[in-house]
């Protein structure tokens, strides 16, 4: 499989220091720009499509040409039962219809976070990953494999009493390289990741719990790009929702090094920033990890051994 490569290896004073504000910035030859939407989306499907709607005009307006929406853009429901209630057929309905429609107009390539899709049971969804591209075509689609469950006494969710488990991992030949589908809680999972092989760019569409995401949102997301030397791309559902619920936010685009290029704490808004494929070949050409890589491939083969404590005499 091919890997589109990268240039000079940047530095950062930590996780917190300030990107440089991508979104003012030029394209700069040989770059790409994109862009993540962070939303609070609430339970009418319709206001959501308006609020995404003005904010990819305003990520296509700043000359991104990729753009990613966050998990359930369309609808964060009062209950969780309420997006079995708008799920669509593949291929028709007023949310893949607006995503086509997004894509044609601005003549963008358009990841849509997630869409709740027909799954095979009734009272379920499949959580998916749909990207169109500047043309309005559907082009891939991902079904969330890993589904969450937490409980914390006071927070309790357990995805799989609505939503349907994808099954296969989905990556795409795009004309800014190759591109790797995950949502949310699949972030947590890096052998979902290394199965994809090299990717340039991973997709992370999300909506992290504001206790999760907190604690663990922005490690992974880095972790994420230094381990595979990709751009990571985390668009979130970020503020409160008439549910109660409470996201995370801090949407952000990570490159191969780990430094957050950009980032939108809280709130609606754009981020953007510039995808360097220059960049990156340098990276791993500097510094081959990837073809480091023993364990999970055809290199070496490794036997687990375990050592078990005698058992203490009587």
């Amino acid at each position: 499989m091919t890997v589109r490569k990268t240039s000079s290896i940047a530095s950062t004073k930590g996780s917190r220091a300030k990107p440089a504000i991508a979104k003012k910035a030029a394209t700069q030859p040989g770059t790409v720009r994109v862009a993540a939407i962070q939303m609070a989306s609430g339970p009418n499907v319709a206001a959501n499509l308006s609020e995404a709607e003005r904010l990819i005009e305003q990520a296509a307006n700043a000359g991104a040409k990729l753009v990613a929406l966050p998990e359930y853009f369309a609808i964060m429901g009062m209950k969780d039962t309420d997006k079995v209630a708008v799920r669509e057929v593949e291929g028709k309905g007023p949310i893949q219809n607006f995503l086509s429609r997004m894509a044609k107009r601005h003549g963008i390539w358009l990841v849509g976070g997630s869409v709740p899709l027909e799954a095979s049971a009734a009272g379920k969804v499949r959580n998916s990953c749909l990207v169109y591209d500047d043309k309005g075509r559907q082009v891939a689609r991902y079904d969330k494999v890993h589904l969450f469950g937490l409980d914390l006494g006071n927070e309790h969710y357990r995805e799989e009493k609505t939503i349907e488990p994808g099954t296969q991992i989905v990556v795409l030949e795009t004309p800014f390289g190759r591109i790797g589908l995950s949502i949310c809680y699949d972030l947590r999972f890096p052998e979902l990741y290394r199965a994809m092989k090299n990717v340039d760019m991973i997709m992370v569409p999300s909506a992290f719990t504001a206790t999760t995401g907190k604690a663990h949102f922005e490690t992974l997301v880095r972790a994420r790009a230094i381990e595979n030397q990709a751009y990571v791309i985390a668009p979130a559902q970020g503020g409160y929702h008439l549910s109660g619920r409470e996201t995370h936010g801090d949407t952000m685009i990570v490159d191969p090094w780990g430094v957050v290029l950009d980032r939108l704490p809280r709130g609606s808004g754009v981020v953007i920033a510039n995808i360097n494929p220059a960049y990156q070949a340098s990276l791993r050409k500097r510094l081959p990890a990837l073809q480091h890589r023993m364990i999970g491939c055809d290199k070496l083969k490794v036997d687990l051994i375990e050592h078990r404590a005698a058992p203490k005499k009587k």
